[in-house]
């Protein structure tokens, strides 16, 4: 990598070979096997429909037995690639925030039955107008955003969800090691613009926001369209202006204004 004579060039080959060795460290069996089969999916012409295939792309040098003896015995330590993941160069906003995303998005098994621990997943697009639940594994995402136009994205963490777990706790679990990673990797530092996590409309957003209100973090996320939110009412005079408020017992017909009218 050093020897590329383009010296523009040099720093992000550089970020991309220790990235490449550190993804092979985190490999703990069946690691040559396994670092073939990730440039073989990365380098393959098109989308990927059957594993076999693989083992004919010329970076993959191995037989399909050792293929699937990766895929059954290989080992991967998760902990060390995600603080590899951390440790990248991000993406930042035009005001130098960092913006994350968390989304959930299924692995479909619709004909894999004797697959553990299989959920039903809402999925969109698959049906004229409709959507439809599907069997298979639901992941949490967690991915620092491109500014601009651009489907780019910069994937932090995936977690997969269980039939018996909160989705919002493990949310929650997950952004709190995302944070602490990247405090460690030095992109984020007192003193910095907060960093702003966005959610869709499946997120209990106010229970994230109290979960994780010792972060330096702030939460943006769409609410569900039959949300309903509680405030104490108003009475309004129109001519005066004036506001008393309805709590505790009190209406508006207990007030001589006249014209009230009631503000939700």
């Amino acid at each position: 990598m050093g020897s590329v004579h383009d010296h523009v060039r040099v720093p992000a080959l550089g970020e991309l070979n220790r990235f490449r060795r550190e993804f092979y460290t985190s490999l703990t069996a069946r690691s040559d096997a396994l670092f073939e089969l990730a440039d073989a999916v990365l380098c393959a012409d098109g989308p990927v429909t059957t594993l076999v295939d693989l083992t004919l792309v010329a970076e993959h040098r191995r037989g399909h037995g050792a293929m699937y003896d990766a895929l059954n015995h290989g080992r991967v330590e998760p902990d060390g690639f995600r603080a590899t993941l951390a440790s990248l160069p991000l993406p930042r906003a035009a005001d130098g925030r960092i913006v994350l995303a968390v989304d959930v998005s299924p692995w479909l098994r619709s004909d894999a039955a004797t697959s553990a621990e299989r959920l039903f997943c809402h999925v969109y697009g698959r049906a004229k107008n409709a959507s439809q639940l599907i069997p298979g594994w639901p992941y949490s995402f967690v991915a620092a955003l491109e500014p601009g136009r651009t489907s780019w994205t910069a994937l932090l963490d995936a977690v997969r969800l269980g039939p018996t777990d909160d989705a919002t706790a493990v949310t929650a679990d997950q952004l709190r090691a995302v944070v602490a990673r990247l405090t460690a990797a030095g992109h984020w530092q007192h003193g910095d613009p907060d960093i702003l996590i966005v959610t869709d409309a499946g997120y209990d957003i106010t229970r994230l926001a109290f979960v994780l209100a010792d972060l330096p973090v702030q939460l943006l996320g769409r609410i569900r369209s039959d949300r309903v939110l509680n405030r104490p009412g108003f009475a309004r005079g129109w001519a005066s202006g004036h506001l008393a408020p309805l709590g505790d017992g009190v209406t508006v017909h207990d007030f001589s204004l006249d014209g009230c009218h009631v503000v939700d």
